[in-house]
């Protein structure tokens, strides 16, 4: 009986043992506004990208590519990211003028850029618990224009 009994419970945990290895990447939920003039809808997106490095400022940096990036359909609005393995992560934001951006290359000529930072111009490390949910808020507006194409 005593068998029987230790392979009922050990069915029982197992379910909770896969669920806590599956969920061991840390969570990001960035509440994002945006203050700017530009309409935001399905078709002009802010795109909220996780950096593993603050090097993606740097003008030498344009191989550089996001561990994740999310859209954000509203000027106030929530991107979550799960199961993040970097740490300490960055981020940065960038609005869509056109329409037509995919976040799948450099922001086009008049986006909205931004980043989640202290200091102005130099993206603030987001330290990252694994299996915990951090959350942090920014702002993002028209002070900060792409203004010409990368090389």
């Amino acid at each position: 009986m005593n068998r029987r009994m230790f392979m009922l419970s050990g069915a029982a945990l197992f379910p909770a043992l896969v669920a806590s290895s599956e969920t061991n990447g840390a969570k990001l939920i960035v509440h994002l506004s945006y203050t700017g003039s530009g309409t935001v809808n399905q078709t002009h997106k802010i795109y909220v990208a996780l950096w593993e490095s603050p090097d993606f400022v740097k003008n030498s940096s344009a191989s550089m590519q996001p561990v994740a990036v999310m859209p954000v359909a509203s000027k106030s609005g929530v991107a979550r990211f799960n199961d993040i393995q970097k740490n300490p992560v960055y981020v940065s934001m960038a609005y869509d003028p056109t329409g037509a951006w995919e976040a799948k290359s450099d922001p086009p000529v008049g986006s909205s850029l931004g980043l989640y930072a202290k200091e102005p111009g130099v993206p603030a490390p987001i330290q990252l618990q694994p299996g915990k949910t951090t959350t942090i808020s920014v702002t993002l507006d028209d002070s900060f224009k792409k203004t010409q194409m990368s090389k």
